[in-house]
């Protein structure tokens, strides 16, 4: 029986359905009237009615059971079983192919040879307590896919992560890499830096070990007792150059459709220049005790038991790498809900379901979640309710190696994305924790409301003041005062990592990209122990933040796909820009300062003689001085934006105060507007030196990866040293900025315009 409040919305949600839906333009905007509020949060209860734990745990069995690559048998099944379940909860279902290189290794070697002898293991042994991690003939090995074949022997050099500024610590000791193999611990950028920067210095091949500082027994116990990585654990992955572009390697560009055109393999820019090779911190540490050379500083020692030393020698190392380069198919599984109002307005929502070995955690957690929401929406419409827009799931084969599905799909049907697409909603792995949000600005308002009607499972407060407390916890200075001043969160800005970077940064499509964790352990990432028995142990063992997820994801796309208007909402935007360009003005400030203080301590001699007169050090060379920047085109820009912004948010606080209706047209003339405003926000011209990456605010550091920079044009020619190019990219960006500020006013003008027109007929 049924009591209370619940009650009548289960009342009101059956009489909803019977009556059907009211015809679009009959109502006040944007959900804020009573009407609205009462039928969205109706459907929502019933959408969380509908979701079911066992689900999620069944399928992630299912879908974990065995090793599935791209191009693997089990991950075309797994392709075949999310389309036939799609198919079943009432989506029009297809697997779309791409074929894609992907290379798999045939050598793998690597030895000490100098000054004792010792042949790295390069084996993760199946253990009794993980039913799949005896799968051997299925697993890929440990590998770092696109780097290069090479044999290659030479001494050995540890380069702490194996960033640029390690490189300026190795210059002062006097260190060279040229000609020599490097060792880089796991972490500090993405993975493909490692080997892109030592080719750079000179190095000639690279190794990469997952130091147990960072996800091992200095984190906590190692799997199988706890969840952090044990001594055999290695972390596979891609090393190609993704800040240059994601995606098939052969296909920049153009989709990898079987006939699609292809650069030749000793072509391909994203490919490694020298070879790689992933090892266990146990086959790391004869290779690092056996080195010499001057011991590191504090921040580059991890936690085995030796001292950390430079190098270079006495070790020295032989690494032979030989792959396949196969082209494989990659199923992506395309599910659509279309619209019954706005069929030509896309919600698109996607999660990857390859992975490097059975991948529990990555990706099958958060692709098990999205298939319950998608259950869940299916069970909506059976009920009767149907979305206005357009809903499109995705489950993306080819995540790993370099975003390849998504990437080839984005790219195969670019001219559609860019009339229709509305928004991209990506997760990836999810666990036990805290909510993540990150996007579009444009999108801050939307999700904060969104995550405040989900409940944390664990504390019963709701998903965004959990992770407000979170922030205020672990942030210092103005973030925190930030956290705890606001009554919401400001969300993250996208770099790269996942698959809404060909969405968001080369078609400017706005994007999410959402997920839970922190409270799980990250020791069996591109392990083969990232396994359904790892999982229902450490990460989320009663699938209670899946159904989080759901909930957090089936929320945003049921309020996108019925909104009168798009949430769409420009002052936080406005305000985050200004951020950026607060902190791109004071990196050239600090820049100056450094070099300025730089000089006097070499006029000074401070430097020589503050070192240790036994040990080698090299006093950096004076820098050229920094000049001021004219940030006048960046200001002016923003100070537009911001009063564009202001304006259009009143236009629609004006509509909502007045209870006002605008027509159905008018409606669908400013979603045409809003969903195409983020499009603003590129160049077709692309980066410097990155034609791929088109979109101006955000993009994936060129020496990160993973890692953001924003205002990125700019950001990355002042720490380049680049002053002309800064200068130059200033106005370029400011120019980007008042086109984006022109769509603003024009969609302000079309509420106004329509405001008036309903004024006059009163």
């Amino acid at each position: 029986m049924k009591t209370g409040f619940a009650a009548v919305l289960t009342s009101f949600f059956l009489t909803f359905l019977t009556l059907g839906q009211p015809q679009a333009g009959d109502r006040p905007l944007m959900g804020f009237d009573k009407l609205r509020s009462v039928e969205e949060r109706t459907i929502e209860a019933r959408f969380d009615s509908l979701l079911r734990r066992d689900d999620l745990r069944s399928w992630m069995k299912r879908l974990a059971a065995r090793p599935h690559n791209v191009g693997s048998p089990y991950g075309k099944q797994n392709a075949e079983f999310i389309a036939s379940q799609f198919r079943l909860w009432g989506f029009d279902t297809k697997i779309e192919d791409f074929h894609v290189l992907f290379p798999t290794p045939k050598t793998r070697l690597l030895e000490m040879t100098v000054p004792e002898k010792f042949t790295a293991k390069l084996q993760e042994p199946g253990i009794p307590e993980d039913s799949t991690s005896n799968q051997q003939n299925e697993q890929l090995p440990s590998y770092n896919a696109y780097s290069i074949d090479g044999d290659v022997t030479g001494e050995l050099v540890y380069v702490n992560y194996g960033v640029p500024k390690d490189y300026e610590e190795l210059e002062a000791h006097g260190i060279d890499v040229k000609g020599k193999i490097v060792i880089a611990r796991y972490g500090g950028s993405w993975r493909g830096i490692k080997p892109k920067v030592a080719a750079e210095h000179g190095g000639i091949g690279c190794i990469i070990y997952s130091d147990p500082r960072d996800d091992g027994y200095f984190e906590g116990d190692v799997y199988p007792k706890g969840a952090y990585r044990n001594e055999n654990g290695t972390q596979r992955g891609s090393v190609a150059d993704m800040p240059q572009y994601s995606g098939d390697p052969l296909t920049p560009f153009i989709g990898a459709t079987k006939d699609a055109k292809r650069l030749p393999i000793k072509e391909a820019p994203t490919l490694t220049k020298i070879p790689v090779l992933p090892i266990s911190y146990g086959d790391a540490l004869p290779l690092l005790k056996a080195l010499g050379g001057p011991v590191v500083p504090d921040d580059w020692r991890g936690a085995l038991p030796i001292t950390y030393h430079f190098g270079p020698g006495p070790t020295q190392v032989h690494l032979k790498v030989e792959f396949s380069w196969d082209i494989v198919p990659a199923y992506d599984v395309i599910a659509t809900l279309k619209g019954s109002d706005r069929p030509d307005e896309w919600i698109i929502r996607g999660n990857h379901h390859d992975a490097w070995v059975n991948g529990a955690s990555d990706p099958i957690s958060g692709q098990v979640a999205m298939m319950e929401e998608v259950r869940g929406i299916g069970e909506l419409v059976k009920s009767g309710w149907n979305p206005k827009r357009t809903i499109v799931y995705c489950a993306w084969d080819g995540e790993e190696p370099g975003l390849l599905g998504s990437t080839e799909w984005v790219e195969t049907h670019a001219d559609a994305l860019k009339q229709k697409a509305v928004v991209y909603i990506n997760s990836d792995s999810n666990g036990r924790g805290f909510l993540f949000l990150g996007g579009s600005h444009t999108l801050e308002k939307f999700v904060n409301e969104a995550a405040r009607d989900v409940l944390d499972p664990q504390t019963k407060v709701n998903v965004l003041e959990r992770a407000r407390a979170s922030r205020i916890v672990n942030s210092q200075g103005d973030d925190r005062k930030e956290a705890r001043d606001r009554s919401d969160l400001r969300i993250g800005a996208l770099g790269s990592g996942s698959d809404y970077t060909p969405f968001l940064q080369h078609l400017g499509i706005s994007s999410l990209n959402i997920g839970f964790g922190g409270e799980n352990g990250g020791g069996s990432y591109h392990s083969i122990y990232d396994s359904y028995d790892h999982y229902i142990r450490f990460d989320d063992p009663t699938f209670e933040y899946g159904i989080a997820l759901a909930q957090t994801g089936g929320r945003m796309v049921l309020r996108l796909a019925n909104a009168d208007v798009l949430p769409f909402e420009f002052t936080s935007f406005s305000e985050t820009v200004g951020k950026y360009a607060k902190e791109v003005a004071k990196l050239a400030d600090d820049m100056r300062d450094q070099t300025e203080e730089l000089g006097k301590e070499l006029r000074e001699k401070s430097l020589k003689l503050s070192s240790d007169p036994k040990e080698t050090y090299i006093e950096p060379k004076q820098k050229d001085q920094v000049p001021y920047i004219n940030f006048a085109p960046l200001q002016n820009s923003l100070a537009i934006l911001q009063q564009s912004a202001k304006n259009f948010d009143q236009a629609m606080k004006d509509v909502r105060d007045e209870s006002a209706t605008l027509p159905a047209s008018a409606q669908k003339s400013l979603d045409e507007m809003l969903m195409t405003s983020e499009r603003f926000l590129t160049r077709e011209e692309g980066l410097p030196r990155r034609p791929w990456f088109t979109h101006q605010i955000y993009a994936p550091g060129y020496y990160t990866g993973y890692g953001v920079k924003t205002l990125p044009a700019i950001r990355e020619a002042l720490e380049q040293r680049n002053w002309k190019e800064a200068e130059e990219q200033v106005e370029i960006v400011a120019k980007v900025i008042e086109k984006f500020a022109g769509a603003i006013d024009k969609a302000t003008r079309l509420v106004n315009e329509a405001k008036e027109k309903i004024a006059g007929k009163n």
